[in-house]
């Protein structure tokens, strides 16, 4: 049996499990099988890990298809907030977590508790210092998608779309960022759906290591300051998600960098807002969400 612990971060939902109960396992299979919806526990992937020191460990991360990917900015908090309890965290502590991408420094903010949401950490994240460059994708249908491609020490191919923004067409109220207002977002190109696209550029032969791809909508006022953002993920080994914390700084870098956005930024995925502060090029950025454990169990 293999002990567990599961936990979502705008309901990008992970396993934790430590690298020692899984050393006897082969990791790819054993992730696709606990990844499955409908026959395992589900999730998104897996983060095996051991501890490297009293505030500080080492985790590698397995998307749900096996595949391995070098950091996940949800999975990285998921796992602070179960060091956090672990060790009995009050705000203000922090927790070093190593990645393929390299350390993440973590945060702890603030702890929830309630019987809806369950143990929930608010966390700010050391996300690191986000490199990122135009560049210009041709589908296999003839059609060019411009876009700017962010390393967060993964892969994100940022699409930032040109329709008109939700106030538009409210007759230009302020946008509150409802949840009607969110849902009248299309994120389509050329009558193709998001993730259509963005399955395709996400195998692309321009990217041999696969990307995310990352849909967003501006949100407010052509004449205000941008502050906000709503935003779809498709995920290389996973497909559509509800949240990504690296697509979350991704986006909010292409918008800083290209877009003359405010330095701290609001971004809203189906699964909830996370907030970015990023002071642009050559500096370090700051990822702020939520993480909740959800349960822990034993799996075959």
């Amino acid at each position: 049996m293999i002990p567990f612990t599961k936990a979502h971060a705008c309901g990008n939902d992970f396993l934790i499990i430590s690298e020692e109960d899984a050393h006897d396992y082969d990791k790819a299979e054993l992730t696709r099988r606990l990844c499955e919806r409908n026959t395992g526990i589900g999730a998104d992937g897996v983060e095996f890990f051991h501890w490297t020191g009293d505030s500080s460990g080492r985790i590698r991360l397995h998307n749900s298809d096996g595949s391995i990917a070098e950091i996940s900015g949800n999975g990285t908090r998921c796992v602070a907030a179960w060091m956090a309890e672990e060790r009995g965290a009050q705000p203000g502590d922090q927790f070093s977590v190593e990645t393929d991408a390299g350390p993440r420094l973590c945060t702890i903010k603030e702890f929830r508790d309630s019987e809806v949401d369950g143990p929930t950490t608010l966390i700010t994240a050391d996300m690191d210092v986000p490199e990122f460059e135009e560049r210009t994708v041709d589908l296999a249908d003839g059609t060019s998608i411009d876009g700017i491609h962010v390393s967060m020490g993964n892969p994100n191919f940022v699409i930032v779309l040109d329709t008109p923004t939700p106030n538009q067409f409210l007759g230009g109220n302020p946008l509150d960022a409802s949840e009607r207002t969110l849902s009248m977002l299309d994120f389509s190109i050329n009558d193709r759906s998001w993730d259509d696209i963005g399955e395709e550029i996400c195998h692309h032969p321009d990217f041999p290591d696969q990307t995310n791809v990352i849909f967003v909508h501006i949100l407010g006022s052509e004449s205000e300051p941008i502050h906000q953002a709503a935003i779809r993920i498709f995920e290389r080994g996973v497909g559509p998600t509800s949240s990504s914390g690296t697509g979350t700084s991704a986006s909010a870098t292409a918008l800083i960098a290209f877009f003359d956005a405010d330095h701290e930024l609001e971004i809203i995925a189906p699964g909830g807002a996370q907030n970015v502060s990023w002071q642009g090029p050559g500096e370090k950025l700051y990822l702020t969400g939520p993480a909740t454990l959800i349960a822990r169990g034993e799996a075959w």
